[in-house]
Order: structure tokens, then C-alpha cells, then sequence
């Protein structure tokens, strides 16, 4: 099969890449998933010189390119075969990915459709049995 190209590959720009992180998460126990501080002499709530960076709407990606791959495709989860029909005349800007709880079974009949309309499947190896490949 022939490698897919996208049809449109604009230049994809991330303002950041880093994570926010939750202040102080890096000193004490605590998970870095980010919180808002909101304490009133809170060093970072008050956007001070030096500190963490707290997540605003200037952040935000480009509304093409915002949910894009690298490769300028994007991201269509299926569940089911009949769900590959859609992405049938779409096969130039879209990937398959198949959903995490799909049967083995399943997942190896949305393989070989994806492969008969020539659509990229993104996961094609996942829960694959190790007998299968020995």
C-alpha cells in the first residue's frame, strides 16, 4: 500500500509543549496536575516575576491545527466496521484510531477493512495475542 499524504499539511505551531504543572508540586507530595491557586498572597496567583506559569486563553492552538498530528492527519476514533464508512471519501485528512476496549476479534476486522478502503489505522498491532505472533 502507498503511503498517504494529507491533503493540506499547514505548519502546525504550539505555543507551548511544557505541562502545567500544580505550584509547589516539584517540592512537596502532592500531583502535578494543575490547580488554580487561590490564595490572596499567593505568589503565582498574583503573576509574579520568576514563578510558574498559571494556563490562559492566549495559549491556545490554531483552530485548524489544533487537534492534528504531526503528519497533518487527524484523529477519528471507531468502535465498529460500519464506522469506517465515513472516513471512506475522508482517507486524505483523517486516521483511524481504534477505541481501547474492542475485542481482539473486532479489532482485527477493522484492521483488514481499514486496509481494503485504504484508511491508516493509527493502533493495528494493539491486542494482538502473543501465540499469533510466534
Amino acid at each position: 500500500m502507498a503511503i498517504l499524504r494529507p491533503l493540506t499539511k499547514p505548519k502546525i505551531i504550539r505555543k507551548r509543549t511544557k505541562k502545567f504543572i500544580w505550584h509547589q508540586s516539584d517540592y512537596v507530595k502532592i500531583k502535578q496536575n494543575w490547580r488554580k491557586p487561590r490564595g490572596i498572597d499567593n505568589r503565582v496567583h498574583k503573576r509574579f516575576k520568576g514563578q510558574i506559569l498559571m494556563p490562559s486563553k492566549g495559549y491556545g492552538g490554531n483552530k485548524k491545527t489544533k487537534h492534528m498530528l504531526p503528519s497533518g492527519f487527524e484523529k477519528f476514533l471507531v468502535h465498529r466496521v460500519k464506522e469506517l464508512e465515513v472516513l471512506l471519501m475522508c482517507n486524505k485528512s483523517y486516521y483511524d484510531e481504534i477505541a481501547h476496549n474492542i475485542s481482539s476479534k473486532n479489532h482485527k476486522a477493522i484492521v483488514e477493512r481499514a486496509a481494503q478502503l485504504a484508511i491508516r489505522v493509527t493502533n493495528p498491532n494493539a491486542r494482538l495475542c502473543s501465540e499469533e505472533n510466534e
